[in-house]
């Protein structure tokens, strides 16, 4: 079988995108195929593959796979490409739109220049801090309570809770975003092993689904470096929904202001966490790479 695909990254994290609506292919043959092409020496390469389904509840859905072939619930960079691919493409004329991922909906704002677009600002919603949730295995007594201006009250939030990787203790700040979160903060993000300590985190026993983690320098109040390894995928360029839980996890922690500014490897993303409302804003850019033809075997 011979399908269309685009390649897009946002600030380096970069995904297949398949038009879902043109090009049906099998639920279960899915998981190999996504391998197949994500694969950067025998196949298209990319941190997974993003498929733009039709949906009943937003205008598209983003079905989001990892490298691995194991389903994402969320994508903070992709979901900005979905939101470029769908206006590029026609399939849309208006510049607010809705896109379902995991039965959630996320509200877009496009910013196109001479027709495509460029960048896209996301409502993230709202962030994830019961460790249950998220979901973290954290004991009452190593929680914190947190009262949210919105009347929300967390009884049990994994704020620089202490677990132990590879002899060491290390202090994480947990939150999800639709996807799970910890978060680190060190001194230099440049020298860190991040192959031979990434996987560590990512199937840490504390984390019953897996784990992304982030590793942060903080520049100032205002300005962070990051660094990120994403379960089933590695270390990726930048992470959408990451950069999201470091912006809530800087407040938590009194390291960072409400809005800040993240260097990724592959860029910078604007975040803005709205307490008052428990809103998590993302803005950033979305670019296309490349089109193209691919057989695939279903």
């Amino acid at each position: 079988m011979i399908i269309e695909f685009t390649k897009m990254e946002g600030c380096g994290n970069d995904y297949v995108y398949i038009d879902g609506t043109r090009t049906q292919i099998p639920k279960d043959k899915k998981p190999e195929i996504v391998k197949s092409l994500s694969d950067r020496h025998f196949g298209i390469g990319g941190d997974g593959v993003i498929f733009i389904n039709a949906s009943s509840i937003a205008d598209f859905e983003m079905e989001m796979y990892n490298a691995d072939g194991s389903r994402g619930e969320m994508c903070g960079n992709g979901i900005r490409c979905v939101g470029k691919y769908v206006y590029d493409h026609g399939m849309i004329d208006r510049t607010q739109i809705t896109v379902e991922s995991f039965g959630k909906i996320k509200y877009l704002t496009l910013y196109p220049v001479n027709g495509l677009v460029e960048r896209v600002r996301v409502n993230m919603g709202p962030a994830i801090l019961e460790a249950s949730e998220v979901p973290v295995r954290c004991e009452a007594e190593e929680g914190k309570a947190l009262d949210l201006p919105d009347g929300s009250r967390i009884s049990c939030a994994a704020v620089e809770m202490p677990i132990e990787i590879d002899g060491k203790t290390c202090p994480v700040t947990c939150v999800s975003m639709g996807n799970p979160h910890a978060v680190l903060y060190v001194d230099r993000t440049d020298d860190l092993p991040l192959t031979e300590i990434g996987p560590l985190f990512e199937h840490h026993e504390r984390f019953p689904n897996r784990i992304n983690t982030e590793f942060v320098e903080v520049l100032d109040r205002g300005h962070v470096k990051m660094r990120v390894w994403e379960r089933g995928s590695g270390e990726t360029l930048a992470c959408g929904t990451g950069c999201c839980a470091i912006g809530v996890a800087g407040v938590l922690c009194d390291r960072t202001d409400s809005k800040i500014l993240v260097d990724v490897l592959g860029g910078q993303l604007e975040i803005e966490w709205d307490r008052d409302h428990n809103t998590v804003w993302m803005t950033g850019p979305a670019r296309t790479v490349f089109e193209g033809h691919v057989a695939i075997d279903c």
